[in-house]
């Protein structure tokens, strides 16, 4: 390695370290004093049905539910589902179809019940349609899980910057 070189290595690795010791105050979203505890204590309430139950599953996991701990709040769920044909043939059959899954969630606080924070998300995707019936029920279903689990990870995001700011229980 030549002197210039080992000269431009070291001054990077200065700089770098000088740029990171400047972020002190910095907290993982996820750390101690994040917004991990807060998550584990919301309870899902979702609609009946494949993927309310979806969503459901996809959120608990998300959020790392602890089903021995108190709730702090609970989140009820409505969802909103939509299939769009897409590539449509000349014997007007589709090829392709968008799907559109649309998530509003309120949390309440526990126990007062007061709403602490209102949210929508919203999920579109396509997936291809084929000629054979189970195949075109496999994708439609791909489709929802899928689906719920892009919303579950929007919510938790959500969630979990609110929480990590300061959110304030009712």
């Amino acid at each position: 390695m030549t002197k210039a070189a080992l000269l431009a290595l070291t001054l990077s690795a200065a700089a770098l370290s000088t740029g990171l010791a400047g972020c002190a105050g910095f907290t993982p979203l996820y750390g101690e004093a994040g917004a991990g505890r807060a998550l584990a204590a919301i309870d899902v309430e979702a609609p009946e049905g494949r993927t309310g139950f979806l969503m459901r599953q996809h959120l608990d996991d998300a959020f790392a539910k602890s089903r021995g701990a108190p709730t702090a709040y609970t989140m009820q769920l409505a969802l909103g589902e939509a299939r769009y044909p897409r590539g449509v043939r000349i014997d007007n059959v589709a090829t392709r179809y968008e799907y559109v899954l649309t998530a509003d969630y309120v949390l309440k606080s526990q126990p007062s019940g007061a709403i602490a924070k209102r949210g929508r998300v919203r999920v579109e995707l396509t997936y291809d349609s084929a000629d054979q019936p189970y195949a075109s029920i496999a994708a439609q279903q791909d489709a929802q899980d899928r689906a719920a689990a892009e919303a579950a990870r929007r919510i938790e995001l959500e969630l979990a910057v609110w929480l990590a700011n300061g959110a304030k229980k009712g």
